[in-house]
């Protein structure tokens, strides 16, 4: 279970982006943009990874390193708290990043793909 709403979280984040893609909104950094560009990709792609249950522990490692990023970019670039009361914090994040740790040290569990092959 943990594996699909982790990974419905990075699909929906990686579609997000997708407006990045064509045209970026103005004093956005050039910068963020490309980070944003493959974002687009790696967050959908790790999602995917995540509900098939293929090379969990790879992907739950990208993930966790896109998180910590999100945390620092929100934290020393933004300026924003842990939590505020606009509810935009990088609480969020943080506990996103406990559930990828969780996956990259216990893997995607008896009901995936690295099971199947793990079996063969």
């Amino acid at each position: 279970m943990l594996r699909l709403i982790v990974a419905v979280i990075f699909i929906y984040a990686g579609w997000a982006k997708f407006s990045f893609w064509s045209a970026a909104p103005a004093g956005i950094p050039a910068v963020m943009v490309i980070i944003f560009k493959l974002l687009l990709i790696v967050e959908p792609l790790g999602g995917v990874a995540l509900i098939a249950g293929y090379l969990t522990r790879w992907a739950a490692a990208g993930l966790t390193i896109i998180m910590v990023g999100a945390i620092l970019i929100m934290q020393f670039m933004m300026q924003t708290g842990f939590a505020t009361p606009q509810g935009v914090g990088w609480n969020f994040p943080l506990a996103v990043l406990g559930c990828c740790i969780v996956l990259m040290v216990f893997g995607a569990g008896d009901w995936s793909a690295d099971m199947m092959r793990k079996k063969a």
